[in-house]
């Protein structure tokens, strides 16, 4: 037994070598190694990202993740990701970045944020020609909504007494009774109003107010600081030179909040 102890000291330290070189890997010094970031994206989730008419991926984070790979003089990789599988993606270091995160105390355990790069909100989206500026001005209007979501809450507990609020099993079947013109006013998040815009532009639909928000974070792993804070810089930047307000117009078709 005595024998075997310094092998097992010695396997014991390479071991913890390993793990403490693990701990100091950088991941924006790998980027820049590999000259690629790879950026999860989701692909079926317009207008943040979608395929188009090509096939080819398209929308606000694709864009975003081809700005932030020029930024860093690198190829973009984009890699897709499901509601279920996005963060386990990021721990398990199959992708570099997540975008499209809401931030949340229990997700803060697990990995780090970077500012807030796009609004996610719920909004009420009305025509033009409707003349609504808040709560008070839905009195007597009829609403379409989706049953038991946070819509619906929002909405239900802001909403006045007079007016009716219509609630449908699914999300389309709200959108579908607001493009018929069987309710004056829909409430939804402010991506899919976004969508509805582009689909029906007929309708003269635009934003009317905005009730809930929890706006979109990049994320990276716990202790990436350096790739955080250069992700942070990134932000600032396109912030300042107004790049980002320019993809808000282009897909979520509203100006960034001042708050954002």
């Amino acid at each position: 037994m005595i024998a075997k102890r310094p092998f097992l000291l010695s396997t014991v330290a390479a071991a913890l070598c390993v793990a403490s070189g693990m701990a100091r890997a950088d991941a924006l010094q790998d980027i820049a190694k590999n000259g690629v970031v790879r950026v999860g994206v989701f692909m079926d989730y317009p207008p943040f990202g979608a395929l188009g008419p090509d096939l080819k991926a398209q929308g606000y984070d694709i864009d975003l993740a081809n700005l932030l790979a020029k930024e860093l003089k690198v190829k973009p990789e984009l890699v897709q990701i499901t509601g279920d599988n996005r963060i386990p993606m990021l721990t398990s270091k199959k992708v570099d970045v997540l975008v499209s995160v809401g931030k949340s105390p229990e997700r803060e355990k697990v990995i780090d944020f970077a500012q807030a790069y796009a609004p996610y909100y719920l909004a009420v989206f009305a025509g033009k020609g409707t003349a609504i500026k808040s709560s008070a001005d839905l009195a007597g209007k009829t609403l379409a909504v989706a049953r038991g979501t946070l819509e619906d809450t929002t909405i239900s507990k802001e909403a006045p007494a007079s007016a009716t609020i219509r609630r449908f099993d699914e999300p389309n079947g709200a959108i579908s009774a607001f493009v018929s013109g069987q309710a004056q006013a829909l409430v939804v998040g402010n991506d899919v109003g976004a969508t509805i815009m582009v689909k029906h532009p007929k309708l003269s639909m635009e934003q009317k107010y905005q009730l809930f928000s929890s706006p979109s974070h990049l994320a990276v792993n716990k202790g990436e600081t350096a790739l955080k804070n250069r992700l942070d810089e990134f932000l600032a930047k396109i912030k300042a030179d107004g790049s980002l307000n320019a993809l808000s117009v282009k897909w979520l078709k509203a100006p960034l909040p001042k708050d954002l």
